[in-house]
């Protein structure tokens, strides 16, 4: 998990100062387009997949013969499937209105998703062998090849064409590389086709269908609400706040499929998985409160690459950026809890929370959108995270016969508020921002082992272990 994280954190803020640069240049309308053409194909996702990803990745971790037995079966179906996507995407761009050149690129990030969602399903082999820093690897490569694209398009000139010509090169490039290691670890599968089998594993694929095309719309719909009834302007300088939200967001989605696939291990032994909730709880939410506190109180430092945008564009980037780490801060506390859900079977629950939080979203965007622009849809953003949330706790122990570790949540909230104290009285007497965070951060360790979120105990215990 270390190795994960220390990856992330050499790779993605690169990747994150290009990505302000790239918006930077192009403008915010032009950014917009993208960002609206993306989170337009990122909903309908699901289809490139058709759940397989995530039952393969369960499975395989519960029964390590899975995959010599299935996949021979699934690949030709998945390939059919991945390909026919761009072609889908297209007819349903054309269906709300998008024209000629605005079709051309979504059919160019249809591919990039198509490739992109078959790296997925093949880490997912990898992930379920618990070849954990493989997949790490995997996971940065696209990011590592698309920041030297980036470089000399920046040097030379970026526009939106050549950016998303970027993006699929990239995507291509970690693709070729994956196919290369997954051989090498694997062999071969020759093709086969059994409909019955086949049919067999699509049903059972059907739950987490569901889960991704409802967390796709519920994850991405704003930004295509946005491009479509507010501006690409709009959707443009949503999109700059929410890259940060993305960047953070990067950290669960690397923690939380190693504890995934942990949890789908043990779905029959509750007592093990609820240990894996208690040191997951902390592992996810400890850094994510530290980040989102700091991103209330200095949030605007995060914009200091927008040199082309005006005072009231940069003034409403830093306002959608705190509501929506506010967001954030919900997610790192609930996001685990439809996890380990979803890894012990219960996956139309979590469809069905997730699919209410839509419907109130998005009804709440059809209002307010219109008038409130981009703040409309963080608000309601942040309204349906707390909903969907309230509904995976109250799950928990009914579904799973797992309580609900309220003493922890407790204890992750005081600390979030003593975190919060600090940084206020820190900017009353400091006025150096950097200087702040580093003495917030070292008193909120020292919370963290007051309170016992942290114990002295169990790092001790982890170090033996390790020297051992």
């Amino acid at each position: 998990m270390s190795f994960v994280v220390l990856l992330n954190l050499l790779v993605k803020p690169i990747w994150l100062v290009l990505e302000n640069n790239v918006q930077n240049q192009m403008g915010h309308a032009a950014f917009g387009t993208f960002a609206a053409l993306f989170s337009f194909t990122f909903i309908f996702t699901s289809f490139t997949d058709l759940g397989i990803y995530h039952y393969f990745t369960k499975q395989m971790a519960a029964v390590p013969t899975f995959m010599a037995t299935h996949l021979p079966v699934v690949l030709p179906f998945k390939t059919l499937i991945s390909f026919l996507f761009p072609f889908v995407m297209l007819l349903a761009g054309w269906g709300i209105g998008y024209r000629a050149e605005q079709l051309y690129y979504l059919t160019l990030i249809g591919f990039i998703f198509t490739f992109t969602q078959f790296t997925q399903f093949l880490r997912g082999a990898l992930q379920a062998h618990q070849f954990f820093n493989l997949d790490s690897i995997i996971s940065v490569l696209e990011r590592f090849f698309l920041i030297f694209i980036i470089i000399v398009l920046l040097y030379l000139g970026i526009t939106l064409e050549n950016y998303v010509y970027a993006r699929l090169t990239s995507v291509l490039l970690a693709f070729g590389v994956l196919c290369l290691f997954f051989r090498k670890k694997f062999g071969s599968f020759p093709a086969k086709w059994d409909w019955q089998q086949l049919s067999f594993i699509l049903k059972a694929s059907l739950p987490f269908a569901i889960i991704n095309l409802v967390n796709g719309i519920n994850e991405k719909i704003d930004m295509v609400m946005l491009e479509r009834l507010a501006s690409s302007r709009e959707a443009g300088i949503y999109a700059g706040a929410y890259r940060w939200v993305d960047a953070v967001m990067m950290y669960l989605w690397t923690v939380l499929p190693i504890f995934f696939a942990k949890f789908a291990a043990h779905q029959k032994q509750p007592l093990e998985q609820q240990k894996l909730l208690h040191f997951g709880q902390a592992i996810v939410s400890v850094p994510i409160i530290f980040v989102s506190v700091f991103v209330f109180f200095y949030g605007e430092k995060l914009f200091w690459q927008f040199s082309n945008s005006s005072p009231a564009e940069l003034s409403l980037m830093r306002l959608n950026l705190r509501i929506l780490f506010a967001n954030v801060c919900v997610h790192g506390f609930f996001a685990i809890y439809a996890n380990i859900l979803t890894a012990s079977n219960r996956e139309l629950a979590v469809s069905k929370l997730v699919a209410l939080s839509i419907v109130v979203n998005v009804t709440l965007n059809f209002i307010f959108i219109p008038v409130y622009g981009s703040l409309a849809a963080a608000v309601n953003t942040l309204f349906s995270a707390v909903l969907v949330s309230g509904g995976y706790l109250l799950y928990l122990r009914p579904k799973l016969n797992i309580p609900v570790p309220g003493k922890l949540i407790l204890k992750l909230l005081l600390s979030a508020g003593a975190l919060s104290g600090i940084f206020y009285g820190l900017l009353l007497i400091c006025a150096i921002w950097w200087v702040n965070t580093i003495l917030a951060g070292l008193a909120f360790l020292g919370i963290l082992i007051v309170t016992r979120v942290i114990r002295l105990a169990d790092l001790r215990a982890n170090l033996l272990q390790r020297e051992k």
